[in-house]
């Protein structure tokens, strides 16, 4: 086995890590794109490090060569699902030959197990070591259905190439998955680190402004009050000096929200008006 070609193999796999974690950070740090991309952005780049190993295959003897394909579109679909197979697949159709349909549903049946994978994960809390390598086992069933797509010449090959294709399977999958994980893990903790202090912060200065608000809000309404007695009933001035109270008592409503924000809420920009918190449903009474 020519380990220059492994070597090669695993340095793009670390790159697809070092893009995945500063991609996280970006996102988390800059609105100018919604998050809600993100894993639109993982897959196009992860299907492209696909594409990468294809072409950058690993010579495992004379005139026999595998590649490492299905590490990437496995890793990334596990951690937070996305569309590497499909470019992946693109690709592989548009190389055509022969076996281009075997390759092609192989990347997509990559994509598919790791999916189920990642929904198995979820139910139990997170991906954990049972199923980065009981996903690599089944790609490694999924690369072998592959070949025997091919029939007679398909099984030759298998024959030839399954030890290397397991290792590149269970190893490669199982190895990197816990790479991925932690650096997905060690974002979300820093996301919660992050929504925790932007919350405090919030409540904070929110409470404070309440506080000065109601003081002066205190100041007004005794006022208003005394001057509403001097007004004779039922006269122009009384009926304003109403409606005065009125907004005293939508403003008391407001400080009362105010003191009672328990989430960040915002309200979405309108023209020129930027994104805002929103205090009616950040205080849950919205």
């Amino acid at each position: 086995m020519d380990f220059h070609h492994v070597t090669e193999a695993a340095g793009i796999v670390f790159l697809g890590l070092v893009f995945y974690s500063y991609t996280g950070r970006w996102l988390a740090s800059t609105r100018r794109i919604d998050r809600r991309l993100r894993p639109l952005l993982n897959g196009l780049a992860f299907g492209l490090l696909t594409v990468a190993l294809m072409i950058s295959r690993i010579e495992v003897s004379p005139s026999l060569f595998v590649d490492a394909r299905a590490v990437p579109i496995a890793l990334v679909t596990l951690v937070e699902g996305g569309w590497a197979g499909l470019v992946a697949a693109a690709y592989r159709l548009w190389l055509g030959g022969s076996g281009f349909l075997a390759g092609v549903l192989w990347l997509l049946a990559t994509a598919g197990v790791a999916a189920l994978a990642l929904a198995w994960a979820r139910r139990e809390g997170g991906v954990r070591a049972r199923h980065a390598f009981a996903l690599g086992g089944a790609v490694f069933v999924v690369t072998f259905a592959s070949f025997l797509l091919l029939g007679a010449r398909g099984l030759e090959m298998f024959a030839r190439e399954w030890l290397p294709l397991l290792v590149i399977s269970v190893g490669g999958v199982g190895g990197f998955t816990r790479l991925f994980t932690d650096v997905a893990n060690a974002q979300a903790a820093e996301a919660a680190r992050r929504e925790a202090a932007e919350l405090r912060a919030i409540t904070l200065l929110a409470r404070a402004a309440a506080h000065e608000i109601n003081n002066a809000l205190m100041i007004v309404a005794g006022g208003l009050a005394i001057v509403a007695r001097r007004l004779p009933p039922g006269s122009e001035d009384g009926q304003w000096a109403a409606r005065a109270r009125e907004g005293i008592d939508n403003v008391k409503d407001i400080i009362i929200r105010m003191n009672a924000i328990t989430q960040i809420e915002e309200v979405p920009a309108q023209g020129f008006l930027p994104p805002m918190l929103d205090i009616r449903r950040s205080s849950g009474s919205g």
